[in-house]
């Protein structure tokens, strides 16, 4: 009985926040898990028109010809380079974005540059492309800019040239996902105890003091957490920005995951392959979410779960 009245008072008590919840987790079984469904065509062979699940079941073979793919080892080699440049420049970028736009005094020049900052994520990758093109194009500002420098007398096609791809992925993904990730980091330090730097003025800190001993610490919770999940978005190396700006002079070197199931998925139309192939990246994806999660729990006592 009193188990029962401490449910119904807890019902009565949180009623808003079930009512609250129910639209988007009606939206997250029918769009995230219902379609779900369709990954039995990555165990079948499956043709356009065949209802799921009704074509021959081969078990593990297009898993198992993605692995054996010549193509396998360069396709791993460009996922995890591009991912890991982007964690190791474009994970620390928006935290020390966020840190110095933090600093600044409120005013038009601080809202003048928070808004130049947020407008690349609102720019569509076509557009940002033909940024790029312009830009470092054989015919370019940036040879322009050399050869009137008197550094460079024949223009360099940088996007032709593979070896600075890799580079140009990785300041396209800052550029355009630096300012939009810094509005998280500026939440967390906006919660950060004021007394604290009260306390830090009075022991004599200054303010690279007070961002050292204070304000990293004090969101340091929020940057396991994004830590946590960057580190399961290993295998998303990019799709868009690969198909845009790589060239066939580059594809050794831009070619990743996604690009390559888009290729035989759609492309060729070997839907059970493609199929199999992004349900292996997303297996992947899931196993290293828990690891880094179990990792970063041991060293912080913090988790996702």
């Amino acid at each position: 009985m009193r188990q029962n009245s401490q449910r119904k008072f807890r019902w009565r008590y949180e009623r808003e926040l079930w009512l609250l919840a129910i639209p988007p987790v009606v939206w997250a079984l029918v769009f995230c898990y219902a379609p779900m469904y369709g990954l039995v065509i990555a165990f079948t062979n499956y043709r356009p028109g065949m209802p799921l699940g009704g074509g021959e079941w081969i078990g593990l073979k297009y898993i198992n010809q993605f692995f054996s793919n010549p193509d396998f080892p360069m396709i791993l080699r460009n996922t995890l380079a591009i991912s890991f440049l982007n964690i190791l420049v474009g994970f620390p970028a928006p935290i020390i974005l966020a840190l110095l736009l933090n600093e600044l005094k409120a005013g038009p020049l601080k809202k003048i540059l928070q808004t130049s900052y947020y407008l690349p994520h609102f720019i569509s990758w076509v557009v940002t492309a033909s940024l790029f093109f312009t830009l470092l194009s054989s015919e370019g500002i940036l040879n322009s800019l050399l050869e009137a420098l008197g550094m460079e007398q024949e223009g360099i096609n940088f996007l032709g040239k593979g070896e600075y791809f890799w580079g140009i992925i990785t300041a396209a993904n800052v550029w355009k996902s630096m300012g939009w990730s810094s509005i998280l980091y500026l939440s967390a330090i906006a919660g950060v105890d004021e007394t604290l730097y009260q306390a830090g003025a009075v022991d004599g800190l200054g303010r690279f003091g007070m961002v050292i001993h204070i304000t990293l610490p004090g969101i340091m919770n929020t940057v396991a957490l994004m830590f946590i999940l960057r580190i399961g978005d290993v295998l998303n190396a990019g799709f868009e920005q690969q198909l845009l700006l790589g060239t066939e002079q580059t594809r050794s070197y831009y070619e990743v995951i996604d690009t390559f199931a888009y290729r035989y998925g759609i492309q060729l139309g070997r839907y059970s392959f493609g199929t199999a192939v992004s349900l292996v990246k997303s297996v992947c994806s899931l196993a290293l979410v828990l690891i880094a999660n179990r990792v970063v729990k041991k060293i912080s006592d913090l988790s996702l779960i």
